[in-house]
């Protein structure tokens, strides 16, 4: 692992790269892939900054902003955050395989957070297809976006997958939301750093997996942590119902199953939506 601390504004950011950057070192995993560890104090989106440094990464890399303005999540909603309100940050990784193979990414990485915050007495479930659940209500979120390596010849896709994680969720925020959201407000006395290196630990072993092997050795960790299993739900397009039916859980490519009135269907992802039928 590799450090750099910086800002996009003049305040300097108060998490260390570098001390993250030991901690793995420091850990079982320091046999793990290296990773490039940049902290800001602010920046729109590192998403967005990400993508649009691909083309000149030579490593995986991953920038925290301890405060996003322009955050977002599936569909170009906004995710919203405060000061020390959540961990955002995004981690880019050149894969080996074709776009087309990424389909169960967002489901690989929901299962290695679920299994990451399980360490600190967080236990949480996965509703499809990138959403972290707490009592019912999203704790995290996963935005995962691509571009194709340009390197002639290549089939590698950079893929740049941006996590948020409640922290804390003041009332003026909520509301702001608009929806029930959940908080892991006990990780606040936990040592941030120790806390991201965790996580990137996690997500960093699960990417290695998913290149090596797909989806199919998540599917059945991903159904474990299924939130909606046996409940009544229906698929939105664009709020217009498209399918309802009884959740059952994913295939081997990350697939939605559900059985319906015409028998068991598999829906991918796309811009399509899961909700619970009222």
């Amino acid at each position: 692992m590799y450090a750099s601390d910086s800002s996009a504004v003049t305040t300097a950011p108060t998490l260390s790269a570098a001390r993250i950057a030991a901690l793995i070192a420091a850990s079982s995993n320091a046999h793990a892939k290296p990773v490039a560890i940049e902290v800001v104090a602010e920046t729109g989106s590192t998403n967005v900054d990400l993508l649009a440094r691909v083309a000149t990464l030579t490593a995986p890399t991953l920038l925290v902003a301890e405060s996003q303005t322009a955050g977002k999540g599936r569909a170009g909603r906004a995710w919203h955050t405060t000061a020390n309100s959540a961990l955002t940050f995004s981690l880019a990784w050149k894969f080996r395989r074709p776009l087309h193979a990424l389909i169960g990414l967002p489901l690989a990485m929901g299962v290695a957070l679920a299994e990451a915050l399980v360490v600190f007495g967080v236990r949480v479930e996965l509703k499809w297809p990138n959403d972290v659940l707490r009592d019912g209500a999203k704790l995290a979120g996963i935005l995962i976006e691509t571009a194709q390596d340009k390197t002639s010849g290549s089939h590698a896709t950079w893929s740049v997958i941006g996590i948020g994680v409640n922290l804390a969720m003041p009332q003026n925020l909520q509301s702001r939301i608009g929806r029930a959201a959940a908080e892991v407000s006990e990780l606040l006395g936990h040592d941030r750093e120790r806390l991201l290196a965790l996580l990137l630990s996690a997500l960093s072993d699960a990417l290695a997996e998913f290149d090596a092997h797909g989806f199919a050795v998540f599917a059945a960790r991903w159904n474990r942590l299924h939130a909606y299993t046996g409940r009544a739900v229906r698929i939105l397009d664009n709020d217009r119902v498209v399918q309802e039916g009884t959740a059952v859980g994913v295939d081997d490519q990350g697939c939605f199953l559900m059985d319906s009135a015409d028998g068991r269907i598999a829906v991918m992802a796309g811009d399509v939506s899961l909700r619970l039928q009222q």
